[in-house]
């Protein structure tokens, strides 16, 4: 199918527009693969919000799936949460005119979220509480066996600063999640791209954007902050957030200090001991420390 945004590109435009989307499709293959995310047979449901993210992992993933070595469906699940002014007809639009399979979950979470927050508060952790919940019991419903949201690279390191700084835990997204109850597997394909890149391909192809401003809930500040000092790292140090996003995936338990993850106490019980009568530094370290 000819997208009619791409067509419209000059021919230097399209030749940066092609490489933005085979460097996408590579990226979201990888991470597919490297924690096999997809298997044969799945049902996969796209969460899609009408942002700029899931649109781009809903068109990504239809590519992929032409040319994938396993056979796999998709459908594309909306949750109207029935907030003032939302455009409800955007999305069926969208999906009825591309052939996507689409649901519309029509719940209204607003006037629960509004009515149990006090003024003045954010709304985002009880809302996306709420919005999992209901997309759980849809999943389990369904026969859904993956659940695919657009969580991206900078998404998944604002959260680990986050945790970091104001929770007190080394934790992120990952990109591949049991639920807590076991019954439901998510995954973030998107997970080794960046939010630049999704943005520049969102804008070319012309998505139809909801704007995620509808319940008028405070901004998050806390995560502003984070998305504002990355921003800024990535301009001043290039490759910076590349790096610690490996270091997620390169993590030694026994150079931290989480006695749950590593056994410390139990060092002394596997460690090799010097020999009788070893000469040198260490011996002579070890018997002054024996006395």
């Amino acid at each position: 199918m000819v997208d009619r945004a791409a067509s419209a590109l000059t021919e230097k435009q399209r030749y940066e527009f092609n490489k933005l989307q085979k460097r996408l499709r590579r990226l979201v293959g990888e991470a597919i693969a490297d924690y096999r995310m997809i298997e044969d047979g799945d049902k996969v449901m796209v969460c899609l919000s009408g942002g700029k993210d899931s649109y781009t992992l809903l068109d990504i993933l239809l590519s992929l799936r032409l040319n994938a070595p396993v056979q796999f469906d998709i459908v594309a699940v909306n949750l109207d949460q029935k907030q003032p002014g939302f455009p409800e007809h955007v999305l069926p639009e969208y999906l009825a005119g591309r052939g996507i399979p689409y649901d519309i979950i029509e719940q209204d979470t607003y006037s629960v979220v509004k009515r149990i927050v006090p003024e003045g508060k954010t709304t985002c952790g009880l809302c996306s509480r709420l919005r999992r919940g209901l997309l759980y019991r849809y999943a389990a419903e369904h026969g859904i066996t993956k659940i695919a949201l657009g969580h991206h690279r900078d998404d998944i390191l604002e959260t680990f600063f986050l945790n970091l700084f104001y929770g007190g835990t080394l934790k992120a997204m990952p990109p591949k999640l049991l639920s807590d109850d076991r019954r439901h597997i998510v995954i973030r394909p998107l997970a080794y791209c960046r939010e630049k890149d999704i943005e520049e391909y969102a804008s070319i192809k012309a998505f139809p954007l909801i704007p995620c401003n509808l319940c008028g809930s405070q901004e998050n500040l806390q995560r502003k902050a984070m998305k504002d000092m990355l921003r800024s790292w990535e301009k001043q140090f290039p490759g910076r957030l590349e790096t610690i996003f490996t270091a997620l995936q390169n993590v030694a338990p026994s150079q931290l200090a989480d006695r749950s993850l590593f056994d410390f106490i139990g060092l002394d019980q596997v460690r090799c001991t010097p020999s009788a009568g070893r000469d040198g530094p260490a011996a002579a370290g070890l018997e002054v420390l024996s006395h």
